[in-house]
């Protein structure tokens, strides 16, 4: 089992070194807090798609690291100084139960005051830090995290699922942020909207853009289970990928008046699938990039007919902090709609973390948990 060494002064972790090699268990010093920290005891931490890229080595990072970034825990310990408050200015309280931005900005710099806090050019990343003897805790497969200063912390809503609530620092706030930057709630109502992958992504995106009162919202993906599961999550129209390109067109020409869609998210990460995106946006429609976050094939782009047909293309990569505020606010009132608390299928203890690994690789499941607690 997982061991837990707090009383001497110890804690545990699941330590990546590379792709190929287990994850190796080591004991770390339980941190000194310094002003504007804290110390979190983690009660769950779900693999996302990218842990899985780099567990696989698809995709690079510096190592040792402590992999996992979608955490929940409560807080133990808090550092001297001042009051820390939360992302709304409240107080923070020991006991809290939490979750907190995936990174952690200074403020001050040229990106965070351009309104790019995520790109800030002192950035902390929570589960993609490398190993050091002053922050060695970062990361959800060990038994604690330590926060650093410039992290956006959000106590949970009370009745919200412990496991509801883990994949909101990632995935809900990632699709939260797509929307923003497409026009947001208000701009979605009445719109017709592709959803490219139907995975933890295309799923959230399904049901946020449910709420927001799109009219139609069409999903396409490579799995026909998935693409059933997307239904449940408000989508109107599922295509497979492997159907006949006419079908999608069909389908688009239909509900559009021939004109196309209004707006496209690229959630798979797919080769192509930018190119298949791209052919079904109306003149004026709007493209938001977000599921190639490895290496894929590049797409060609033709920018007469961009300009002629005035698209727009975004990317989104990770998210502001109002993000995973508005992440949690729809996740409070809409996960008794949606079967969010299907997404998490199978649950590990931390001294699991490897079986857990391969578990999320075979059977493709759309979010496995690491229970440090158990």
């Amino acid at each position: 089992m997982s061991v837990k060494c707090w009383s001497r002064g110890k804690t545990t972790a699941a330590v990546f070194n590379s792709a190929g090699q287990p994850l190796e268990y080591q004991f770390f010093p339980v941190p000194k807090l310094a002003p504007g920290e804290a110390l979190v005891q983690i009660t769950a931490c779900t693999l996302c798609g990218s842990d899985l890229h780099t567990y696989h080595g698809h995709r690079s990072i510096q190592t040792p690291t402590i992999l996992g970034h979608e955490i929940i825990g409560k807080i133990v310990a808090i550092g001297p100084g001042d009051p820390i408050c939360d992302f709304n200015g409240r107080p923070l309280q020991t006991n809290m139960r939490v979750t907190w931005s995936i990174t952690a900005s200074c403020g001050n710099c040229f990106y965070c005051s351009d309104g790019l806090p995520q790109k800030c050019e002192h950035l902390f990343k929570y589960g993609h830090e490398v190993l050091s003897s002053t922050h060695p805790l970062s990361g959800g497969m060990a038994d604690y995290c330590h926060l650093v200063a410039g992290t956006a912390v959000f106590p949970l809503p009370e009745k919200l699922p412990d496991l509801v609530a883990c994949p909101a620092n990632c995935a809900t706030a990632t699709v939260a942020a797509a929307f923003r930057v497409s026009g947001g709630a208000e701009w979605c109502r009445g719109k017709v909207l592709l959803i490219q992958g139907a995975g933890m992504l295309g799923l959230t995106a399904c049901a946020m853009a449910h709420d927001y009162g799109a009219r139609e919202i069409i999903v396409t993906d490579i799995d026909r289970k998935r693409l059933e599961m997307a239904l449940r999550f408000g989508a109107t129209r599922c295509v497979s990928v492997f159907e006949d390109e006419g079908k999608i067109n069909s389908i688009v020409k239909k509900l559009t008046s021939e004109r196309g869609v209004d707006l496209a998210l690229e959630l798979s990460g797919a080769s192509g699938a930018m190119a298949d995106g791209l052919n079904q946006l109306r003149t004026g429609g709007r493209y938001i990039l977000v599921g190639a976050v490895s290496p894929v094939a590049p797409t060609p782009i033709f920018e007469e007919d961009i300009i002629r047909r005035m698209i727009s293309i975004y990317g989104v990569h990770n998210y502001t902090p109002p993000d995973l505020a508005e992440a949690l606010r729809f996740l409070k009132d809409n996960y008794n709609e949606f079967p969010f608390s299907s997404l998490v299928t199978d649950k590990f203890r931390l001294d699991q973390v490897e079986e857990a690994f391969q578990h999320a690789i075979r059977s493709r499941a759309l979010r496995i948990a690491i229970l440090p607690q158990a």
